[in-house]
């Protein structure tokens, strides 16, 4: 058994998921993987079932019901792999957005350097997004230094959704807490982590748009992480958090 898994929530992708699962599988470093799929239309997770008998013991799959938002998704997985005890759990998306190459770069960050928290980040050394439309690329840049000056987070890219926890941080965090389901709460996860003093590092990646399936992004999931920053810089100010 490694000592890594890689979560990777999934609805509608059936363009993108069985490359995906190639690509982190052949990483020098062994991952294990987690799919945790919202009952895909598409029948994205009937392709992760083919294939998990062909990477036995490597491949897993959690199906839910319905399209519950990304972060629940991952809520369920972090209790996942705290249960079957893996040290490092990361966070990756399907569409080859994150390259699946760097995650050892993040696992070398938290298991060799003194990382409790690996973040992939686009912003820490410029602006590193590749094909996206500069009103996007705005958004999410601003979107980080916006949560900069509220929480005072020292992070470059506070809505990164390529991360690396060891399993320390995610077992001190009440995770049947987390409020945001959307892009709030890769802001959630990390200013949690950040209240409790725990060590963040910013690793330097290149983010290449999908070029399969749509985009989950939404103007509720835009609304969600401007209001939540200020919520929960509150809920710290009470010791809420």
């Amino acid at each position: 058994m490694t000592d890594s898994v890689v979560i990777i929530p999934t609805y509608n992708e059936i363009e993108n998921i069985e490359s995906i699962i190639r690509a982190v599988l052949s990483q020098h470093k062994p991952f294990d993987l987690l799919i945790i799929d919202d009952n895909s239309p598409d029948h994205t997770a009937a392709k992760v079932t083919e294939l998990q008998q062909e990477f036995p013991g490597r491949v897993f799959l959690e199906q839910r019901q319905k399209k519950a938002g990304l972060g629940t998704a991952y809520v369920h997985g972090f209790k996942w792999a705290i249960n079957k005890g893996y040290q490092y759990v990361f966070e990756m998306d399907a569409d080859f957005s994150h390259n699946p190459k760097d995650l050892e770069k993040l696992y070398h960050c938290c298991h060799f350097e003194s990382a409790d928290v690996a973040i992939g980040s686009r912003y820490v050394t410029g602006v590193n997004v590749v094909n996206w439309p500069l009103s996007r690329v705005l958004l999410s840049y601003f979107a980080s230094v916006y949560v900069r000056a509220i929480t005072g987070m020292k992070i470059h890219d506070a809505t990164a959704g390529f991360m690396c926890y060891r399993s320390e941080v995610l077992r001190s965090i009440n995770l049947d807490e987390i409020k945001f389901i959307g892009y709030a709460f890769q802001i959630e996860m990390k200013y949690r982590a950040y209240a409790k003093k725990f060590v963040i590092s910013e690793v330097p990646i290149i983010f290449t748009d999908r070029t399969k399936g749509e985009s989950k992004m939404s103007n509720s999931i835009i609304k969600e992480a401007v209001f939540g920053v200020i919520s929960l810089r509150i809920r710290k100010f009470f010791n809420r958090l």
